[in-house]
């Protein structure tokens, strides 16, 4: 298994505009299509105004699949247009079991 971290930097006084239109938006077809999230959390301390999301995958293959069909769909294509002017930075991780 392998975990994809996203960090999602929103722009000051966005945050909770980001995160309803991600839960009324997009949050069910993510899960459906990306399967098997692990986390979605918000930053309170340290670094603020961050998103993070935790995606567990079986393979390098198995995210790629999935993102690619993740990339086509229109509600998340519609989702990217609006939330993408709330976004100030975005960072990807993979992390490998140790």
């Amino acid at each position: 298994m392998i975990v994809e971290m996203r960090t999602y930097t929103i722009k000051p006084g966005r945050l909770h505009d980001f995160i309803k239109i991600y839960n009324t938006e997009i949050r069910e077809t993510h899960i459906k299509i990306l399967g098997n999230q692990l986390g979605f959390f918000y930053s309170e301390f340290g670094a603020l105004n961050q998103v993070v999301h935790l995606y567990g995958y079986d393979s390098h293959d198995d995210r790629d699949k999935r993102r690619k069909i993740l990339a086509q769909n229109e509600n998340f294509k519609n989702y990217v247009k609006k939330a993408a002017s709330l976004i100030s930075t975005q960072t990807s991780q993979l992390l490998i079991p140790t």
